[in-house]
């Protein structure tokens, strides 16, 4: 007997895996789509992962939350010196960031809503540009 957590696992990664079912890769790609148009973080009523976020420590009460993040991908942009030099030493290529795409959705979340602590966060979804996390903060 499969439990209906598990069964909402499985068909999550049915809907992002390669070879999944089409109708789950066309409201996927739409709902990537309604997202670019919204915010960098938004409040949302209930989770997209609903068994991921009560693993997380979600419930559904006024003491937790879940945001949505959007991060960009790749690295950071850094801006060329003004100054001439050699381009050896300019320092813009190959400057990667310390933190994981994760940790900087957390981190904004987290100044967002200063009230409350971060219990974690769930990739919900990414394409070419960007990266959206589902944040769960819980009111201390």
């Amino acid at each position: 007997m499969v439990s209906i957590s598990r069964l909402k696992s499985h068909s999550w990664k049915a809907m992002v895996g390669i070879r999944g079912n089409t109708a789950y890769v066309a409201a996927y790609r739409n709902r990537l789509a309604s997202w670019r148009k919204q915010n960098t973080i938004v409040r949302v009523d209930k989770p997209t992962r609903i068994e991921r976020a009560r693993s997380l420590g979600f419930k559904e009460n006024n003491k937790s939350i879940v945001v949505r993040v959007r991060v960009r991908k790749g690295n950071p942009y850094k801006l060329r010196p003004k100054a001439g030099r050699r381009p050896k030493r300019m320092g813009v290529k190959q400057w990667t960031y310390k933190l994981s795409d994760k940790r900087i959705a957390e981190g904004r979340a987290r100044a967002k809503y200063s009230n409350m602590r971060v219990s974690g966060s769930y990739l919900v979804g990414e394409d070419g540009l960007y990266k959206w996390y589902e944040v769960v903060l819980l009111r201390d």
